[in-house]
């Protein structure tokens, strides 16, 4: 049940009492996070992000399409982009406000919220399948945020000339054009703070640089693996040529799923520039295997994660992971970023970190705090289900969805990434496909980036009011969120290709421990599929010739 009525009136009243109580600085600071728990958990999930959070009150949505609460009759397969909490999710996340209350009581509540959120760092570490000593979990309300966060742990480790070296610019955030050099990415921080977006974070930007290396050329054609490592290797080599060190941002996995550079091509910048280049992977889709993750920590790479993406929890959940080995050096940085203290608090990094730490704010990030506890439960629920059957799972329901849009007569599947064994032998279940993008073709042309993103917003929404009357009622009013459109190419007017995506809950809501049952339920999910792939059929033939002139680009 959602937490609502009752609620929401004491919390004001509360509030305001507590508030008027607490006079001296510390008290104030203490009052008013013990306060902000008594709101509703609706509001308190949708806070402690930048404005993507936001919940248009017209829709209750915020920019993802998702809502702050369970959301059972939306058709989700938008792990790619975003999902709504689950109930399981919310439920977590009411209990352990009501924990973290009984806690306050006891010890006060900066120290219980310290306490819990480094209690949930070895949570993680132990669900990912990370020894207590192989890294260092800093926590952030997203993988943007967390990308401003590798950026001053390498400039502290290599010293402040950095040029960002982005694989897959086209495959990542639109946020990374902004964070890889050490610039607001939004108006505003997660911490409430007015900012200008693309202006530079003070104490971070300076001296920084970067380069966008982008999958697709200008027309839209995936680089062949060959082009793309070549492009890579002579941006590092040009980067360290001009004087700087090199924070190499790779991609596992992009928007697409897809991997880059290759393994050899990270050898060979290894080989070269030992001292010159940190490596941070991307992995904030969190579409690889455990043994992969402990692999790149092993390396000396940071790695972005976040738990609101395969995983399935809440929107805002983002993490950098920081191999133990490097800790040392990061704890001894010298002046933070006075910038940096908007976007990252005091609990945010590990108690380890002493000295570091000690130079941020002690601020209660409630929201952030709450979804990665929705997450937690949804990382936990996933790795409870037996290695087989997340594999069988995945393998099933990616060949029913592969046949599903190879049997619509307007949807293009666009070709996996094609891979070599040994880039795929520590990948587990991941060996599978958990993304497939696609393309909408009608007649000799594929529908562009605008019309992509309309035909987004109509599939996500109860269309039956405009349905006529022959329509499929059942069909046009069933709300459906798939993963947003992503352009190909960089023309003034690309192509694009929508998501169907598979993540955590489609396993543990599947799995039963009775074969039958669970045979059931994995139908039951390519069901939804193809009631998706019929919603887009139905929006497509609402379109009369006037509406196609405008909205499809030539194939």
């Amino acid at each position: 049940m959602r937490d609502g009525g009752v609620r929401l009136q004491m919390a004001e009243p509360v509030a305001d009492q507590m508030a008027e109580k607490a006079i001296p600085r510390d008290q104030s600071r203490s009052a008013s996070a013990m306060a902000e728990l008594f709101a509703p958990l609706d509001r308190l999930l949708s806070g402690g992000g930048d404005p993507r959070l936001t919940i248009n009150p017209a829709t209750g949505l915020n920019e993802y399409g998702c809502r702050p609460f369970p959301s059972p009759d939306t058709l989700t397969f938008s792990s790619s982009t975003a999902t709504s909490i689950s109930e399981r999710g919310y439920d977590r996340a009411r209990e352990a406000r009501d924990e973290l209350m009984q806690s306050a009581i006891v010890v006060g509540i900066e120290a219980a919220f310290d306490a819990r959120v480094e209690a949930m760092r070895d949570e993680l570490k132990a669900c990912l399948g990370l020894s207590r000593t192989q890294a260092d979990v800093v926590f952030s309300p997203s993988g943007t945020d967390a990308q401003l966060q590798a950026l001053f742990l390498t400039r502290a480790r290599l010293g402040p000339a950095v040029t960002t070296v982005i694989v897959a610019a086209d495959q990542t955030g639109s946020g990374t054009v902004n964070t890889s050099r050490g610039c607001h990415f939004s108006v505003e921080t997660a911490n409430g703070s007015r900012v200008r977006k693309g202006e530079p974070i003070a104490g971070l930007a300076p001296f920084v640089n970067s380069v966008a290396l982008r999958l697709f050329d200008e027309a839209g054609d995936i680089r062949s693996g060959t082009a793309s490592d070549a492009m890579v290797i002579r941006a590092v080599e040009n980067a360290i040529a001009n004087g700087s060190h090199v924070l190499l941002q790779v991609m596992d996995s992009s928007k697409f799923g897809w991997r880059a550079p290759s393994e050899s091509c990270l050898e060979e910048i290894s080989r070269r520039w030992p001292h010159q280049v940190q490596v941070v992977v991307d992995a904030c889709q969190m579409r690889l295997g455990r043994a992969r993750l402990r692999n790149y920590l092993d390396r000396g790479y940071l790695v972005l994660i976040t738990g609101s993406k395969f995983f399935t929890g809440p929107p805002f959940s983002g993490a950098l992971l920081v191999p133990s080995a490097l800790a040392q050096g990061f704890e001894a940085a010298g002046d933070i970023a006075p910038g940096l203290l908007e976007y990252s608090s005091r609990s945010d990094w590990p108690q380890n970190w002493p000295g570091l730490r000690s130079r941020f704010p002690v601020r209660a990030n409630v929201g952030q705090w709450l979804r990665w506890e929705a997450a937690l439960e949804e990382i936990r629920a996933y790795y409870r289900v037996p290695d087989a059957f997340r594999l069988s799972a995945l393998t099933t329901f990616g060949e029913g969805v592969e046949w599903i849009i190879a049997s619509s007569p307007s949807l293009r599947l666009l070709p996996p990434q094609q891979r070599s064994g040994a880039e795929g032998a520590d990948e587990d279940e991941f060996s599978q496909r958990t993304i497939f993008p696609f393309v909408i073709r009608r007649g000799d042309r594929i529908l562009s980036l605008e019309a992509c993103k309309k035909l987004y917003r109509a599939l996500a929404r109860d269309a039956v009011d405009v349905a006529s009357a022959d329509a499929p009622a059942a069909v046009a009013s069933q709300p459906c969120l798939i993963g947003q459109p992503v352009a190909l190419g960089c023309e003034a007017q690309p192509i694009a290709a929508l998501r169907i995506c598979t993540g955590a809950r489609m396993v543990t809501e599947v799995w039963s421990p009775d074969a039958d049952i669970a045979r059931g339920n994995l139908q039951r999910e390519l069901g939804h599929v193809g009631t998706v792939v019929a919603k887009i059929e139905w929006l497509l033939a609402q379109m009369d010739n006037a509406d196609l002139a405008e909205v499809c680009h030539g194939a």
